[in-house]
């Protein structure tokens, strides 16, 4: 059965932002399609589909290498959060279902239950199912795609580290998802924004480290797409 460019695109995306292969390292398909198993016609696809996304960089007499951005590369990330992210509220609260509204209140309970419990050890994993669910409350598949992007690459260039405060944070969650309940557009939107702009100082720029080896292949079966 043949693998879905898809599927080798996110294994390949998910060892770049895990450190695997190193920043300007090079990309061969021959060395890619025998760590994932496939043939070089995915793997081929998948690496224009990530040098369009600026994780592959395209070099003369090298081919594809993995990219090397700069620290304002990196900080224009956290802008662009500081931009997407209150538009999408504001969109989720024109257009999220009831469906959206539950998960997200869900995720809102099960932040400040962690919290009272003093287990903060998957907060992090909420938070982004949170901001996840809340894009796709947005409507909006474009956007939908640029914050997915998005997450993507600051996982890549940010170590994230536990707010100092972590009750308001998921306060600030509860707020916002009252606001998408009331259909309250600019509500929402400053209410992100505020957030957006107050997680600026859990980030942290992650040093480029060196190549690490995997243990064992990536079973590009069970990559979410």
């Amino acid at each position: 059965m043949r693998i879905p460019a898809q599927s080798v695109c996110t294994a390949i995306r998910d060892d770049i932002v895990a450190g695997l292969f190193a920043r300007g390292s090079r990309l061969t398909e021959e060395v890619l399609a025998r760590r994932y198993g496939v043939s070089r016609v995915p793997v081929r696809e998948a690496l224009r589909t990530l040098e369009s996304e600026g994780f592959v960089t395209t070099r003369r007499h090298a081919g594809a290498c993995v990219a090397e951005p700069t620290e304002q590369e990196a900080a224009d990330l956290l802008e662009l959060r500081t931009m997407l992210e209150p538009l999408a509220a504001a969109r989720a609260a024109a257009r999220c279902t009831e469906a959206h509204l539950k998960v997200l209140r869900g995720l809102v309970r099960l932040g400040q239950d962690r919290i009272r419990r003093a287990q903060g050890e998957d907060l992090r994993a909420l938070g982004g199912w949170f901001h996840e669910t809340l894009a796709q409350a947005s409507g909006s598949p474009g956007l939908i795609a640029l914050l997915t992007q998005l997450r993507h690459k600051i996982a890549w260039m940010y170590v994230v580290e536990q707010p100092a405060l972590p009750a308001e944070c998921w306060a600030e969650h509860g707020a916002i998802v009252d606001a998408l309940a009331r259909g309250d557009a600019e509500r929402a939107r400053s209410l992100a924004a505020h957030h957006a702009e107050r997680a600026f100082s859990a980030y942290r720029l992650r040093r480029p480290v060196d190549v690490r080896t995997s243990q064992h292949a990536v079973n590009t079966a069970s990559v979410r797409a």
